[in-house]
């Protein structure tokens, strides 16, 4: 370190201790910052300090480092950040914050939060539902989307550093079998090479931007009940500027290693409807996405055994337990086609979510439901109703192949797929098993049934939903001519577990 470095790090800690020296202020110190929580506020000053990957070497540094901190996450979470404020120094030797004099120091002023209510912690305390992940999804897919795009070259060629980089840090201390270290890089590396071209291809398409960077889940936390991106990634452009599915892949490998599985696919479901389409074509790239955020979580994590915790059992296992994240996602398992028919109201949808995370690939199978891809193909809404005029036998069978051909999309990309639809014709059911052997995949048909006053019991507690069957459209059903269903007919009349134990039991004797 320069002397200049030395001083100002000396004139920092003066800084420091005077604005930590107020009655009630908390002092949180971080590798590059320093944060001062104050009742309300808190503001956080760039350390004076200098690495390969930030440079907070000069006052002016620091200053440009606080203003492009506000830029990048201001409009993400506006009810946390305000701008930047200057510490000051008063002829007679005074530090103020915003106050007049000269300028010594720059910092970030921010809102305080309760950071109880950081994801990580909520899903620790295992305060998670569907609700909360949909709105986790919505969140980031709107950042996203405003995100701006950006030439993929780079990015594309950083990956095998990444992987290498979390090989040299998985090693540092001798805390995790070498061999299985590089049995991980290598498997990430013939990952990387498969999807490369599919990778080139969405950086063309527009899915290179510049994102959060850092979307674990302690960034993002609840305020006013709705989830809040906090703390992305200012210092460095390139190191946010991925595929938007490796920044989504990180709230995903966190919610797997909180063992929040149904989380990990209500987030990764919601994100595929909120978004473009060419998400779907790209399930493919997310194992290794995902292994590469848990071995670089497995890393950081290891980079805490320093005094006084050089020997932190819990340290050790906390990383071990990531790093075993890391291997099982690179090897993902091969995709299943479950398909779940059944009149209206016999449960299918609900069936399909509480199915879908246990199937594997994790993050569990993509939902592929007929209500909502023939909303979509008229261009409205999920809730929107349509008339009895969208529901012609030609418009049925234009659902159903456009229901397939999603499937095969999915089922193309190595992840699994739940199909949802009436399937009360033998030709759609046998154009799934068709699908099926045209990809390689093992199906599982379920057929739901329940009496007509359960049926019509549930449709007419129903809100908010796809679906637009009346208790009217149920009471019709009951004529339908089903045929020889040829699919493991389920007794979906009773409570909603029991219908989803008798479907895994179903589908653990077929494997």
């Amino acid at each position: 370190m320069s002397v200049s470095m030395e001083n100002q790090t000396a004139a920092q800690e003066r800084i420091f201790q005077t604005l930590a020296g107020h009655p009630g202020v908390t002092r949180i110190d971080t590798h590059g910052a320093s944060v001062f929580l104050d009742g309300d506020r808190a503001l956080k000053i760039k350390r004076a300090v200098k690495y390969p990957f930030l440079d907070y070497s000069t006052l002016e540094k620091r200053k440009a480092a606080c203003e492009e901190e506000i830029r990048i996450n201001r409009p993400l979470a506006p009810q946390i950040y305000h701008g930047v404020v200057a510490i000051t120094e008063r002829p007679d030797g005074s530090v103020k914050v915003g106050g007049p004099g000269r300028p010594i120091e720059y910092a970030v002023d921010m809102s305080r939060f309760d950071e109880s209510r950081t994801l990580d912690h909520l899903a620790k305390a295992r305060k998670f539902d569907a609700g909360l992940a949909s709105a986790i999804a919505d969140a980031i897919a709107a950042s996203h989307a405003a995100a701006t795009p950006a030439d993929s070259e780079a990015w594309v060629s950083s990956i095998p550093a990444l992987i290498d980089g979390n090989s040299d840090g998985l090693r540092n201390g001798d805390h995790l079998p070498g061999k299985e270290i590089e049995q991980l890089a290598q498997a990430s590396h013939g990952a990387f090479l498969r999807i490369r071209p599919l990778l080139e291809e969405r950086g063309r398409q527009g899915f290179v931007r510049r994102c959060h960077g850092d979307l674990h889940l302690a960034n993002i936390v609840l305020i006013e009940r709705q989830p809040v991106l906090f703390d992305a990634i200012e210092f460095d452009a390139q190191m946010a500027t991925v595929d938007v599915l490796y920044d989504l892949a990180f709230p995903l490998m966190d919610l797997l290693r909180h063992d929040q599985p149904l989380a990990a696919n209500v987030v990764l479901n919601r994100y595929l409807a909120k978004t473009p389409p060419g998400n779907l074509d790209a399930l493919g790239v997310l194992p290794l996405f995902m292994s590469i955020r848990a071995a670089i979580r497995a890393q950081v994590t290891l980079a805490r055994l320093r005094p006084p915790h050089s020997d932190d059992a819990g340290i050790v296992d906390e990383a071990r337990h990531y790093f075993n994240l890391a291997w099982a996602l690179i090897q993902p398992p091969a995709p299943c086609l479950i398909a779940v028919g059944g009149l209206s109201g016999t449960g299918k949808t609900v069936l399909a979510g509480a199915l879908a995370p246990a199937v594997a690939p994790q993050p569990g199978a993509v939902v592929l439901r007929s209500d909502v891809i023939r909303k979509q193909m008229f261009g409205v809404a999920d809730t929107h109703r349509l008339p009895p005029s969208a529901y012609t036998p030609e418009l049925a069978e234009r659902v159903y192949i456009a229901l397939a051909e999603r499937a095969r999309h999915v089922l193309a990309q190595g992840h699994s797929a739940i199909v949802d639809g009436v399937f009360a014709r033998d030709v759609e059911r046998d154009a799934f098993a068709a699908l099926a052997r045209d990809c390689n995949v093992p199906l599982t048909g379920l057929f739901l049934v329940a009496d007509l006053a359960t049926r019509q019991a549930r449709i007419g507690a129903r809100r908010g939903d796809a679906s637009d069957a009346t208790q009217e459209v149920a009471a019709l059903q009951e004529h339908y001519n089903i045929g020889h269903i040829g699919w493991t007919t389920i007794d979906a009349s009773g409570t909603q577990a029991q219908t989803l134990q008798r479907c895994r039991d179903t589908i653990a004797e077929g494997k």
